[in-house]
């Protein structure tokens, strides 16, 4: 038999920790959407996210007997925060595994609430196996981070907030979606008193595992999962959630990095405060949503569900934020190379800003020129390609080209005539010591490394461009030590931006 949601939602116990987070107009993204968009903040709690609600419901109602025992969770962030805050209230003690490529900040954080924490694992997938061991070793009671009915209760508070809080009638509700236990107890809640309200759940597009599970009609387990939104970076959905999801969410959203930090600029710029990329994503889908169905005057609500993000990472957002609003262009132009070229250039894109330009002298006839132009949207950006075609200067649109925006627009320099039998790779190394070493290590030694690029970006890995020369008759050799790496990796010697500047 099935939890009666509406009533553990109802007596759930989040009060102690939690605050009733406002439900704010958003009026500039309300004006630019044409619809009215409002944003619950869930941000503003005490550990800059919703997770206490969820950690604070379910250990609450622990028997006291296992509540002085203790309790154990895996988190590398958010859920570790509710936790041990909420432990830090109860009293009891908190066991807290965080895989060891967990930021120095979010330990200190759990840390200071008085947790213990123990690092294990690479990833979130290891730290849980290690808490399961522990939790059975040191007899703790396990604090799911989504999968738990009063976990899902607690969670769902927030949808008994929004209907409260809402002056006028709601058409949709956004949520992210990790494990699927944010929406789970929303949509559980308001669709028992206003089945009308559209829920639609938001997930990164290679985060996706609610999508795919609900596609597929069971729970599919992902193979990778993307960390920029290492919030909701699951590979798995849980069971209870799952279910829900089946019954209750009407639709899912995929959006990429580059609308993320949109969203992140547009939430700064509406209530100057800088949310994590996972508690974005519900105002991303938002804005999907209504780019893509022309929805009209409609009242929108945006679960901005987390602000604990890493300082340097905001480098890599204001990078991407004008790109994923479609306000700058990223092109390749082919100029020859002669006197006056770079005027003509500049003449036709008029009075545009330009944001980036990148430029070296690789042939006697024509010239390679990366550039950056600020425009309104992209269809301003498919006019000024064709205009500069119609001039004579071939153009390539790299607005969507992920090894340009990464990697390219850092490393434009000319052709390496050297580079015989290059192949180009983009790699996620793990981000530990270590992860550099095991690559070169696996690598034959008389492969060189003709060209290689790597920029921090503050999240969990870090992303790596490699070149290496490697002969056509090695190419079995190659495959297997891509395989016996591990690392994710995209076959980038086909790119137009690498054979454009750098092949």
């Amino acid at each position: 038999m099935h939890p009666d949601y509406l009533e553990k939602i109802l007596k759930a116990r989040v009060y102690d920790v939690a605050i009733e987070s406002p439900l704010e107009a958003a009026p500039i993204l309300s004006a630019r959407l044409h619809n009215s968009l409002l944003l619950k903040r869930e941000d503003m709690q005490s550990v800059f996210s919703f997770k206490l609600r969820g950690a604070y419901n379910k250990m609450a109602q622990l028997p006291a007997a296992k509540l002085k025992r203790g309790v154990i969770c895996a988190s590398a962030g958010n859920h570790a925060q509710g936790v041990a805050l909420a432990a830090q209230r109860l009293a009891c003690k908190a066991v807290i595994v965080m895989p060891v490529t967990t930021p120095r900040i979010k330990v200190d954080a759990v840390l200071a609430r008085g947790a213990e924490v123990v690092l294990c694992g690479d990833s979130y997938d290891e730290a849980y196996r290690h808490a399961l061991k522990l939790e059975k070793l040191r007899k703790l009671s396990f604090v799911h981070p989504y999968d738990d009915p009063d976990v899902i209760a607690g969670q769902g508070t927030i949808g008994m907030e929004i209907l409260r809080q809402a002056k006028t009638p709601i058409d949709v509700i956004f949520v992210a979606i990790g494990g699927g236990g944010l929406i789970s107890g929303i949509a559980a809640y308001v669709k028992r008193l206003r089945p009308e309200i559209k829920i639609i759940g938001v997930q990164p597009v290679d985060s996706d595992a609610m999508a795919r599970s609900l596609k597929a009609g069971r729970r599919v387990r992902l193979a990778h999962v993307g960390l920029f939104a290492d919030g909701v970076a699951v590979k798995q959905v849980g069971k209870e959630t799952f279910r829900l999801c089946r019954q209750l969410v009407d639709e899912i959203i995929l959006v990429d990095t580059d609308e993320t930090c949109a969203a992140i600029k547009d939430v700064f710029e509406e209530t100057r405060s800088i949310l994590e990329p996972a508690g974005a994503l519900a105002i991303a889908g938002a804005k999907a949503y209504v780019e893509r169905s022309g929805a009209h005057g409609l009242t929108l609500v945006a679960v901005a569900c987390g602000a604990n993000t890493n300082f340097d990472r905001l480098r890599f957002v204001a990078e991407r934020a004008e790109v994923g609003e479609h306000r700058e262009a990223i092109l390749a132009v082919t100029i020859p190379e002669r006197p006056g070229s770079y005027k003509k250039f500049c003449a036709i894109l008029g009075a545009r800003n330009i944001t980036e330009f990148n430029y070296r002298i690789a042939g006697e006839k024509e010239a390679h020129v990366f550039v950056g132009i600020e425009v309104q949207d992209r269809e301003e950006t498919a006019r000024l390609t064709r205009n500069l075609s119609r001039h004579g200067l071939k153009t390539i649109d790299l607005s969507d080209n992920e090894m340009a925006k990464l990697h390219v627009r850092h490393l434009v320099g000319g052709h390496a005539a050297l580079a015989k039998n290059e192949l180009l790779y983009r790699f996620e190394f793990p981000e530990r010591p270590g992860a550099l070493m095991k690559f070169l290590n696996s690598m034959r030694p008389d492969w060189n490394i003709s060209l290689f690029h790597y920029r921090n970006h503050g999240a969990d890995y870090g992303r790596v461009l490699v070149g290496m020369q490697v002969p056509p008759k090695e190419m079995p050799a190659f495959r297997r030590f891509l395989r016996e790496l591990g690392y994710p990796c995209w076959d980038e010697s086909a790119n137009a931006a690498y054979k454009l500047f750098l092949g």
